[in-house]
């Protein structure tokens, strides 16, 4: 499924990309079975532009984000950033490329080493990449960080242990800007934060998109959270992508059943207000045997004998595009 974008090549591409997870068995370890991860993903991020992935857990998202800074190997497909295809460079290459591709992920405790301080977690990319020439300029650069991302400077020598959940995602956040990158994969970055302070995580992502020019692959269950920092929305299910829209036409017109049952279950804060919830019924199948055709389809009341046999191409409404037979979802 691709996309159009404003004038211009995109700042990514993804192109026909798969992630399957062998599993193994018997004495001799021969693949018995594989994890269908990804399945044929395709989709383009314009520079400056923040696109949002949902789906339910275990549908493929983190992996899909992975992926495209090759922290997992995809096993086919392209990835190419700003043209250069990124799953064809050898190591050399690949880390000189990474200055300009970062991951903010999920956990800040979990992924801060804890026997650093903040003045090393956020050197040592600049040291890797030789991005100071001096201790002086070096200094400079995590003032900078820490102004950027609204940390107090005294913070430097501070354990991540000794900050909040929300201080130590800005830790995070210094550290993946600490290399000037371009794009950023954002992998659920606020749901471990309390929702007073996922608010001003989010608010801060787009100041720095706005002061630096990034572009934001954002990963998410929570579809609020999405609606409010996404240019453009693409919805996964069971490692494909089943819709893309421009964030305001698919929360107002979602075309693919699945994505009108996640609709549906966002909360209205208003007592009064009785919303029509879209009840799915059974669970998500499991990836190791997905269903023939149509993957939602078990769980689909709109299910036709074509969803049972087919998987369907995908189907364009403009730029809003989908994975279903029925044309009017």
């Amino acid at each position: 499924m691709t996309s159009l974008n404003s004038a211009g090549a995109p700042l990514l591409e993804v192109k026909n990309l798969v992630k399957r997870f062998p599993i193994r068995g018997g004495l001799l370890g021969r693949e018995v079975g594989a994890v269908q991860a990804v399945s044929d993903v395709s989709f383009t991020i314009a520079r400056g532009e923040t696109l949002g992935l949902v789906g339910e857990s275990g549908c493929g998202k983190s992996t899909l984000g992975r992926c495209i800074l090759r922290l997992i190997e995809p096993t086919s497909g392209q990835v190419l950033f700003k043209g250069q295809d990124v799953t064809k460079l050898d190591q050399g290459r690949l880390r000189r490329l990474r200055r300009q591709m970062q991951i903010i992920f999920q956990d800040p405790f979990a992924s801060l080493n804890p026997r650093m301080t903040v003045d090393e977690i956020l050197s040592e990319p600049i040291e890797i990449h030789g991005l100071a020439s001096n201790r002086q300029e070096r200094l400079e650069k995590i003032h900078r960080l820490l102004d950027l991302c609204g940390l107090r400077r005294e913070s430097l020598n501070r354990y991540p242990h000794e900050f909040s959940g929300g201080q130590r995602q800005r830790v995070c956040i210094a550290r993946a800007l600490a290399v000037e990158p371009e794009f950023i994969v954002c992998d659920e970055p606020v749901s471990a934060l309390d929702v007073s302070i996922q608010a001003q995580i989010i608010n801060l992502m787009q100041d720095l998109q706005k002061e630096l020019g990034l572009t934001y692959l954002f990963i998410a269950h929570d579809l609020k959270v999405v609606e409010h920092i996404s240019n453009r929305v693409a919805v996964m299910y069971l490692g494909r992508m089943v819709e893309l829209a421009q964030a305001e036409e698919l929360y107002a017109n979602p075309k693919h059943p699945y994505t009108q049952a996640l609709l549906s279950a966002i909360p209205i804060p208003d007592p009064t207000y009785r919303k029509n919830r879209i009840m799915l019924r059974g669970d998500v199948p499991s990836p190791l045997n997905p269903p023939q055709g149509c993957h939602f389809h078990p769980r689909c009341s709109k299910a036709q004998d074509q969803c049972r046999a087919d998987y369907p191409e995908p189907q364009s409404a403009g730029t809003h595009q989908y994975r279903c037979f029925l044309p009017n979802s």
